[in-house]
């Protein structure tokens, strides 16, 4: 009897130890502290690739990866206006996260093994789903990357691009004439004077330069073709897990809020909710933002300063921009697309 009564208390203090451990709010970590102690979030972006991080007429960065940016410093510093956004090519951008000379990237970035493994960073989520197309005259009337046999074919060097056109080539047989540029400006330019027959990127790339860069959009067509996987988002530093899993559960709260209704407009008239998922968004419920070193309020100030996560897409790359890009598998779960995320809870 006494064994099995010492059995019971031992049992039941391993319980409490656990929630004891479960419940204690989070350590903020270094970056968190140095972006607390410098009262801005030191983003990097793109020099400009618009929809998702590029420069309006007054200097405002705006975009899909902007608003990821302005998410975090809303969720952290309580404003999301309080962003240092460092603009970096592909060549600077990853030398300059190593380094520490921003906080995060979120500059159209593809997540790859090889990045993932080796550079020293976590990607932390996906905030679109893209893959890499060609941009081709018309007048070639060409419906297939593979009637372009022996074109010349511009391409932005230190980019996954360039791998992925010559894994194109040798899995289907069809040589390419690689002409290779420095920055995505040069390389679309030289399409456009006529240097090569085809352009190649991810396809919202494409459907950017088509529609903001050609002289006459209406000449140019996107083939159907998608010849890799190129899933971008936002990445850190690998040494500092408290700051991924607030960049990490920054884009599931962006997400997560439109699968809940919940969005820029009408977040404030959910905060009577009995819905516990909601009370827990809007912070009028359980504390979820102690356990990544945040207050209660953290995800409704998300909202507050972006929107959801839908509402990011229409705005910078959707039906309300000039690139009107289709969902597509940037789609709910829900409504047959990729965008799945953990509950907040």
């Amino acid at each position: 009897m006494r064994w099995m009564t010492w059995n019971r208390f031992s049992r039941a203090a391993g319980t409490t130890a656990l929630l004891a451990i479960f419940s204690t709010p989070a350590w903020s970590g270094a970056t968190l502290d140095a972006i607390r102690e410098r009262g801005q979030v030191k983003c990097g972006v793109s020099t400009g690739v618009a929809g998702f991080s590029a420069p309006d007429s007054k200097g405002r960065w705006t975009g899909l990866d902007v608003d990821v940016c302005r998410a975090l410093a809303a969720a952290v510093l309580g404003d999301g206006n309080k962003v240092n956004f460092v603009p970096l090519n592909s060549q600077q951008r990853f030398t300059s996260l190593q380094s520490g000379q921003v906080d995060l990237l979120s500059r159209n970035t593809s997540w790859t093994l090889t990045r993932d493994a080796s550079l020293g960073f976590h990607f932390a989520a996906v905030t679109y789903y893209d893959g890499q197309g060609f941009l081709v005259p018309k007048k070639l009337k060409v419906i297939s990357a593979k009637q372009l046999r022996n074109a010349q074919v511009c391409i932005q060097s230190g980019t996954t691009t360039e791998k992925n056109l010559s894994d194109f080539s040798r899995s289907q047989g069809v040589p390419f004439k690689p002409v290779v540029y420095d920055s995505f400006e040069a390389a679309f330019k030289a399409f456009f004077s006529g240097r090569c027959q085809a352009y190649t990127t991810d396809a919202s790339g494409l459907a950017i330069v088509r529609n903001k860069e050609a002289p006459h959009p209406e000449d140019y067509m996107i083939l159907p073709e998608l010849i890799s996987k190129e899933p971008l988002g936002p990445l850190v530093r690998r040494g500092d897990d408290e700051w991924f899993a607030i960049v990490k559960w920054t884009v599931f709260a962006m997400i997560e809020a439109e699968e809940l209704g919940l969005t820029q407009a009408n977040i404030d008239s959910f905060r009577a909710s009995p819905s516990p998922s909601i009370q827990r968004f809007v912070g009028t419920g359980e504390d979820m933002g102690k356990l990544l070193g945040l207050d209660k309020a953290w995800s409704y100030r998300i909202v507050k300063a972006v929107g959801n996560y839908g509402e990011v897409y229409e705005r910078n790359v959707g039906a309300g921009s000039m690139l009107k890009l289709p969902r597509g598998p940037n789609r709910l779960w829900s409504q047959g697309g990729l965008m799945y995320v953990p509950p907040i809870r």
